[in-house]
């Protein structure tokens, strides 16, 4: 099909290599959209850098939830169910990818995409990033440039037919969903489910993480936070003794008694 710009996008192409079916669907905010992704340079031999297939899990975004990528909900809010569609995006689009393709794939390979981000100002944050850890997403951060993306459309769900996942929240939302976490966690060790309760207090603490990491550290509201993820992490190591993970159980309780360490430190000096 004869490529055409999208929606008069400026710096969006488009073409369709398969056919979806059914009507456009109703896409409206707070709706789950599942899809495949291929993310492939702009050059001869079409180099793959990200193939959502490879790794097994397909993509989700929620409208309105503000993608790092913007423009992914373009393009896929053009789409029908089954559609399999080819996008060239010029780098005013693509500048965010090589960040967000590092989150992707910790979280692929089962870690918190924040893990080891600290705290600093917007300028700050710019330098921390001259490194993602991946040899191909630092060139992109170096070289700006077009990027295509191939993506074929699963399933659009309506936002009250699903469980909304913690990443998907905001910081209010994610507050709110602490205690039940917590909750569940309880319920699960008492009934002697610890894998399953571990989940849910490292879930919790996860959002505590995700809306202390705005907070400049050691003030109160930082601390406020670190006292709600305490009883969770230590939760989470007595589930981690039960299972038999004691590197990991050292691990965490060493670094409580630091964080407290540095804490009376912080006191001591004012």
């Amino acid at each position: 099909m004869e490529e055409t710009y999208l929606l008069n996008v400026e710096g969006v192409k488009k073409k369709i290599l398969h056919g979806g079916y059914g009507p456009l669907p109703h896409f409206q905010d707070g709706c789950k959209i599942t899809f495949h992704f291929q993310t492939l340079k702009d050059d001869f031999e079409r180099t793959v850098i990200d193939d959502s297939r490879v790794a097994g899990i397909p993509m989700e975004i929620i409208v309105g939830k503000m993608f790092k990528i913007e423009v992914w909900e373009t393009l896929l809010t053009s789409m029908r169910i089954g559609e399999v569609a080819e996008f060239w995006c010029d780098p005013v689009h693509t500048g965010m990818y090589a960040l967000v393709s590092k989150g992707m794939r910790k979280i692929a390979e089962g870690k918190d995409p924040l893990e080891g981000q600290k705290h600093r100002c917007g300028m700050g944050n710019m330098f921390d990033y001259h490194t993602t850890g991946f040899a191909d997403l630092d060139e992109l951060q170096r070289t700006p440039q077009p990027l295509i993306f191939i993506m074929e459309l699963f399933k659009v769900k309506d936002p009250s037919s699903y469980k909304r996942d913690t990443w998907a929240m905001n910081n209010e939302e994610k507050l709110a969903a602490v205690p039940k976490l917590h909750t569940e966690g309880n319920r699960l060790v008492l009934a002697r489910k610890f894998k399953e309760a571990a989940e849910k207090y490292q879930e919790a603490v996860i959002c505590l993480r995700n809306v202390q990491a705005k907070e400049k550290p050691w003030e109160e509201e930082w601390l406020k936070l670190e006292k709600l993820i305490t009883p969770l992490v230590l939760n989470y190591c007595q589930c981690q003794l039960e299972l038999g993970e004691y590197y990991e159980v050292l691990e965490h309780t060493t670094d409580l008694l630091q964080k407290n360490n540095a804490k009376l430190g912080s006191r001591g000096g004012k």
